[in-house]
């Protein structure tokens, strides 16, 4: 499903547009300060962010530009009342992908981010995350709150083998196929134990990272 950010402080606004992308098969989630639009960025990187200008805590170009310095495909549209051509180019100069001019219409908007959404479908799928704990495909690096953790190959494989089947159960005989088997390295049991405890202590054993006893492990959000 489509995950969307939308970063509005005026309730109105953001019920009506919620209400409608939601009608779509969106899901939606308002942010009333850019504060709070950091922490659930952190913690679970969404498809798209629609973003406000004038927002209690600060400015919406500087929370693009931090969007930006740290997850450069994450798309980001402006939906705002600052509608002259300064602040338009200064939108898309602090690295907007779109910008939308309020009042706008609710069709106009569904079509903007479905075109969007065409040509950024690679980077909808760069980015892996759970509770802050971020995997980005691309450039095939880890991060948890922000900061990179260095990872062996097979940490790495393992990790992005337990995100992409985020919220299921994956038994240790599925990670010991993918993992290690696919490339046609036999390896024991003990290997994947192993190889998990050195990832939970290098992401400093992370809640969201469960042991099913005697069957595998899951990654699922804890908030």
């Amino acid at each position: 499903m489509v995950s969307i950010y939308y970063v509005e402080d005026d309730a109105a606004i953001a019920s009506v547009v919620k209400e409608y992308l939601e009608g779509k098969g969106f899901q939606v989630t308002v942010c009333v300060t850019m504060e709070r639009a950091r922490e659930a960025i952190k913690h679970l990187v969404p498809t798209l962010v629609l973003l406000d200008w004038n927002m209690p805590d600060g400015r919406g170009d500087c929370l693009c530009q931090w969007i930006r310095r740290r997850w450069a495909g994450l798309p980001v549209i402006f939906l705002t009342v600052r509608g002259d051509l300064s602040d338009i180019v200064a939108g898309f100069q602090n690295g907007a992908d779109d910008y939308v001019v309020k009042p706008f219409e609710l069709e106009v908007l569904y079509s903007r981010i479905l075109a969007l959404l065409r040509r950024t479908r690679s980077a909808k799928e760069q980015y892996l995350s759970c509770d802050g704990i971020v995997i980005d495909q691309n450039r095939r690096t880890v991060s948890c709150h922000l900061e990179e953790i260095s990872l062996s190959p097979a940490e790495y494989q393992l990790l992005l083998c337990l995100m992409q089947h985020k919220g299921k159960t994956v038994t240790r005989e599925k990670i010991l196929e993918q993992v290690w088997d696919v490339s046609g390295n036999y390896v024991n049991d003990n290997t994947l134990t192993v190889t998990m405890k050195r990832l939970r202590d290098k992401l400093c054993r992370p809640a969201c990272l469960k042991t099913v006893r005697s069957v595998g492990y899951r990654m699922e959000d804890t908030l």
